[in-house]
């Protein structure tokens, strides 16, 4: 998955913030609280990132209505993954990375590592 632009990032915020499909129109909307931005502006992102593999569309009537492919975490993750595997030594991040986790992402974590051996 490619990384994200700044506008991109923005529609993507707005992608993740509601749980229907959004037309071209309902970003330009609802981005407007912040820009003001031409509506094949935005077409030209939402078209980048279907062709990015971030969202996909489904045409109703004229419009396209984009939905995000994956959550946010998942997103994030695979971003982190990617960090990693950019790495020359992605043991010793980890071990750094460890170092800074709150109670609350030390407990995630060993969660996520339970469900992983109970599924080997």
């Amino acid at each position: 998955m490619q990384r994200l632009g700044g506008l991109e990032a923005e529609v993507m915020n707005e992608l993740w913030a509601t749980d229907e499909p959004l037309s071209v129109h309902d970003l330009v909307d609802r981005l407007s609280a912040r820009k003001q931005f031409a509506y094949t502006t935005i077409l030209t992102v939402v078209t980048h990132l279907h062709e990015k593999g971030w969202v996909t569309r489904e045409k109703k009537s004229r419009a396209y209505f984009y939905s995000p492919s994956r959550s946010r975490e998942e997103a994030t993750s695979q971003a982190l993954r990617a960090l990693l595997d950019s790495s020359t030594d992605p043991s010793a991040v980890l071990l750094h990375f460890a170092k800074t986790v709150s109670d609350h992402e030390y407990d995630a974590l060993q969660r996520g590592w339970s469900s992983r051996r109970s599924e080997q």
